[in-house]
């Protein structure tokens, strides 16, 4: 395919002015690492992210845990979330702004927005599908509360949460070209939008090639992290053949 692409545009059945060649897009990557203006960028888009990462992991497991483990708490927080969840990201950015200023906040606070979600929905998800026998059998043996979270439930849930953590982790990618898109003056979605205005396809290319190959390497990390601690499942064991 790649292949294809640079001969169509060598031959100029593609307009390099509308889709840069993949000899170009390289060109321009080493370029903009050679005046640092790449890493420059992308040291400020990895924060953001994480950043906005971290605050959603936090909040979203709260939530969770709050609506999960409690019908009065599922009645309190689970209808706001549901309602949050449908509103388009576009249409709380001018309000972000209003309320936080054009720096830092908005922008990472709109990852964590977008990324809390998936979090939240797979968490609650687990912890309502415990086992019912699993709680039957704590109750037997006298388990007070916290060690009936602790031992039973969180452990049951992990895998919905680690699945939420993978969306979450994607969607914290393309949130934070939303929010590098408005009112910044750093960061790959910058670069990008500076591309635009001069008709530089190429660094566009660049750029999305960058959050592509960070989403990819972020999410290689979480699957790295779920093959870790579920290690102790029936499933996993047979799997990987590991008895005892």
């Amino acid at each position: 395919m790649i292949l294809c692409w640079q001969a169509a545009c060598s031959t100029g059945l593609l307009s390099t002015r509308l889709v840069a060649s993949p000899v170009q897009i390289l060109g321009t990557g080493w370029a903009l690492v050679q005046d640092g203006t790449l890493s420059t960028n992308m040291s400020v888009s990895l924060l953001r992210a994480f950043a906005g990462l971290s605050l959603a992991l936090v909040a979203g497991i709260s939530l969770a845990l709050i609506s999960g483990l409690s019908r009065l708490g599922e009645n309190i927080v689970d209808a706001p979330l549901q309602i949050f969840r449908t509103l388009p990201v576009l249409a709380l950015v001018p309000l972000f702004i209003l309320w936080f200023g054009i720096g830092e906040t908005p922008k990472i606070l709109l990852v964590a927005l977008g990324s809390t979600f998936p979090i939240y929905l797979n968490l609650h998800k687990g912890i309502r599908s415990i086992d019912p026998k699993l709680l039957e059998m704590t109750r037997t043996l006298r388990l007070s509360r916290s060690q009936t979270i602790r031992d039973v439930i969180l452990p049951g849930a992990l895998p919905d949460l680690l699945v939420g953590v993978r969306f979450a982790v994607g969607i914290s990618w393309l949130m934070l070209v939303v929010a590098e898109q408005v009112n910044a003056d750093s960061g790959i979605g910058h670069m990008m939008m500076d591309a635009q205005d001069f008709l530089r396809t190429d660094i566009i290319f660049v750029g999305l090639a960058i959050y592509g190959f960070l989403g990819l390497i972020s999410d290689q990390c979480v699957r790295m992290l779920e093959h870790r601690a579920l290690v102790w499942r029936p499933l996993h064991i047979q799997r990987t053949g590991n008895i005892g």
